[in-house]
């Protein structure tokens, strides 16, 4: 339209305006004479069907509730037969823009704390298969010294050996341990909300002398530290890992903490972990002898009929009266330990996926000239 009115004034014909634009000559005519009958005419509003609920919706987000699936199923038992999308569209302008809540950093002196954290790792085998495995991260509060390492499950027994691993490789046991609200720490609440341990975690860290503290649920900034630390192996290590098996595969890791987590300067202390690692370290507490943590690394096991106990891929053959219960299993020095009715048997670890049983004494193989009595199903 503008340029319609400079072509005029400059003198330009109807015609000539209409040519240069490539538009009718009764149009140019319509837009000199009446320009305001040319301008498109504003939509009559329409309304929606969710007005007549708009009060009981206006009343919930007063209350904070912004859940659309909750409003959505609440309204169609009021008689409301509109579609999910329709709801969300007609909440989205009327929801509370919430202003992000500030933060207050939280730091902790020498020793004071590590943070603990799992984190789930995909990837693709050989096989053409997906596979997962588990991060363990393990984050001293105030060097920001860290310890990764990879597992295949993500049991008691795998948590309970990473600590034992993680305290060996930073030098020492902090004072307290944060921990998010998994089953490996804590199996929930009873009735009256109190927090139901998992025992033998528990255990394992009154003889280390460690105190075990969760983080609010929900509650991300709780434990940043380490789930930043989680982030960061997702993130950095990763990507470029490339591993024949679980032992390559924790070798990698170790080299990564080495060489780039822990010698870099730390991006909030301005310092790099493994320098104030050497600050830290002569206040950590004592590791205790692995052969006095030995109980809390054993694993259950049932044991078969036909007295073989399966562990890491092997079958170890077991005395025969060992039928049916349950043993612990177990490795120290090279040698698993397999221990049951208060009494141990030792086993030489055979290949991956092999049975044993020869080189374990009193097996049920051994045993055969001895009297036993039969398992019968009850």
């Amino acid at each position: 339209m503008k340029e319609i009115y400079g072509m005029k004034g400059a003198g330009r014909s109807i015609r000539g305006i209409a040519d240069d634009l490539g538009i009718a000559r009764n149009t140019v005519r319509r837009y000199l004479k009446s320009p305001e009958s040319m301008r498109p005419k504003s939509r009559r509003q329409r309304g929606s069907n969710l007005d007549k609920y708009g009060d009981y919706i206006g009343q919930h987000l007063s209350q904070g509730l912004e859940n659309c699936v909750v409003l959505h199923r609440e309204l169609k038992a009021m008689g409301y037969d509109g579609e999910y999308t329709t709801l969300k569209r007609y909440e989205s302008p009327r929801r509370s823009r919430r202003q992000p809540g500030a933060t207050v950093r939280f730091e902790t002196a020498p020793r004071e704390q590590a943070q603990v954290d799992w984190g789930s790792l995909g990837y693709v085998g050989a096989d053409g298969k997906k596979h997962r495995i588990w991060a363990f991260v393990m984050t001293l509060g105030w060097s920001r010294a860290c310890y990764v390492e990879l597992v295949r499950r993500a049991d008691t027994a795998a948590f309970i050996q990473c600590h034992v691993n993680a305290f060996e490789y930073l030098g020492g046991v902090p004072r307290r341990c944060l921990y998010d609200n998994a089953k490996v720490v804590t199996l929930g609440r009873d009735e009256d909300q109190q927090l139901i341990w998992n025992q033998r975690m528990l255990d394992f860290a009154m003889r280390m002398g460690l105190e075990v503290r969760l983080c609010r649920p929900y509650r991300a900034q709780t434990k940043g530290k380490v789930e930043s630390g989680v982030k960061y192996v997702k993130r950095n290590m990763w990507p470029s890992i490339c591993f024949t098996d679980d032992a390559d595969l924790n070798r990698q890791g170790l080299e990564w903490c080495d060489v780039v987590a822990n010698a870099k300067v730390h991006g909030t202390t301005h310092r790099v972990p493994w320098e104030m690692m050497s600050e830290e370290r002569p206040h950590l507490g004592r590791l205790p002898e692995r052969a006095a943590l030995a109980p809390y690394l054993r694993e259950d096991r049932k044991v078969a009929r036909d007295c073989f106990v399966s562990w890491e891929g092997s079958r170890y053959g077991v005395h025969w009266k060992w039928a049916g219960s349950v043993a612990q299993v177990g490795q120290r020095q090279g040698t698993v330990e397999i221990w049951a009715a208060m009494s141990a048997s030792r086993c030489i670890p055979g290949p991956r996926g092999r049975v044993s049983a020869s080189s374990c004494p009193a097996s049920g193989r051994d045993c055969l000239g001895e009297t036993a009595s039969p398992i019968r199903r009850r």
